[in-house]
């Protein structure tokens, strides 16, 4: 049986908090040059790019709430429930992640490489979930 340690708890709710704030830049405040150098986006008609940056932002805050009401769940004793929960919206990030690499890598992404930095960052802790949850 899975369970989520002290330390995949930390993991999770750091990633879950991190989702949820960067997900109004991209849903709500894209079109401010402020929110698109923080998400390292070069975008020439902002127009153009709305639509996809608030799917990702959605896409971002219900994966992040996901990840709070799994641990809420588990909190509050139904702890293989919440375990599967978290671990399900954990692997879903860390697999977007995944296919943000990739569209970076087919240059999708301007700038080219631009892509990396969020998304190391945003995938260690979900890396740090499920090694602690599976293997200590």
């Amino acid at each position: 049986m899975t369970t989520l340690n002290l330390v995949a708890q930390i993991a999770a709710l750091l990633s879950a908090v991190t989702f949820i704030a960067v997900s109004p830049l991209e849903m709500i405040f894209y079109g401010r040059p402020a929110a698109r150098k923080f998400l390292n986006v070069h975008t020439t008609n902002i127009e153009d790019a709305r639509m996809w940056a608030f799917v990702v932002g959605a896409r971002n805050l219900i994966a992040g709430a996901g990840l709070l009401f799994g641990l809420i769940v588990f909190w509050t004793g139904n702890e293989t429930t919440g375990a599967i929960i978290v671990l399900t919206a954990t692997w879903y990030l860390l697999l977007a992640n995944l296919a943000m690499v990739v569209a970076d890598l087919l240059g999708f992404w301007k700038p080219r490489g631009g892509s990396i930095r969020g998304t190391v960052g945003a995938s260690i802790p979900l890396l740090v979930v499920i090694i602690a949850a599976h293997f200590f």
